[in-house]
């Protein structure tokens, strides 16, 4: 086992946020649990071994300073948002701009922040929360270039820090269900029908158990990246479409 017992996890009010959380507590670890809704913040202060703070992952003085002050052995990068997720159409320019900053900028930001602290206590562990949308063509340009900016984020941080005894894990999500398609900026009537699958969604335990996995492993063992599907998803295939039509 590692000695991993300190998690810090940024958007810790979403669904799959939340359900880290809770994970990491039920293990024993020490949790700050990090996102904007106070009430919902309020809510996991409740559970033993979970300390909160209410802040924007873009805020990254009062973020660095809670790093600091905090000491985390795992930085679960969560917090992000699918502005796009259904295409650049209808998109206000603000928006392409948010999902820049929260997808991209602040969870590389994040790691910088931890990761001196790690290297000195000589072990440590990046979690990010990618997505399938950043490993294969979809059509969210906008969402899909964030996650595969965190993708090659990922690989190039394990090349990065070998040797010094971190890790890097990235977890690729399929469908979940959780509030995504709700909060997500785009086209609302696109939205509201990329979200009726009608089959059963991954749920939020399920992200939380491949993040569970993944730091519990050995510390000579390296869970780089996990791919996480429903039963009832599958991505390939080629598209045609006559742009005559």
């Amino acid at each position: 086992m590692t000695q991993l017992k300190r998690a810090i996890v940024t958007g810790a009010t979403s669904g799959i946020g939340s359900a880290i959380v809770v994970a990491f507590s039920d293990a024993g670890y020490e949790v700050l649990a990090v996102a904007r809704r106070a009430d919902r913040l309020a809510k996991l202060a409740e559970t033993p071994n979970i300390q909160t703070l209410v802040a924007d992952v873009r805020n990254l003085d009062s973020l660095t300073e809670a790093i600091h002050n905090f000491e985390p052995d795992v930085l679960v990068n969560n917090a992000g948002v699918g502005h796009g997720i259904d295409g650049l159409t209808g998109l206000e320019p603000g928006s392409v701009q948010e999902a820049i900053d929260i997808n991209v900028t602040a969870p590389v930001q994040l790691t910088a922040a931890a990761i001196p602290g790690m290297r000195a206590r000589g072990h440590g562990h990046i979690v990010n929360i990618g997505s399938i949308a950043g490993l294969h063509t979809l059509v969210s340009s906008l969402y899909g270039a964030t996650k595969s900016a965190i993708h090659i984020f990922s690989q190039n941080l394990r090349c990065e820090l070998l040797g010094s005894g971190l890790r890097v894990t990235e977890i690729c999500p399929g469908r979940v269900t959780t509030e995504f398609y709700q909060s997500a900026q785009g086209d609302r009537e696109r939205l509201d029908a990329m979200n009726k699958t009608g089959i059963r969604e991954l749920m939020p335990a399920d992200i939380a158990d491949a993040v569970l996995y993944a730091v519990s492993a050995p510390a000579h063992v390296n869970v780089a990246t996990i791919e996480l599907l429903p039963t009832d998803q599958a991505v390939g295939g080629v598209k045609a479409k006559s742009s005559a039509e």
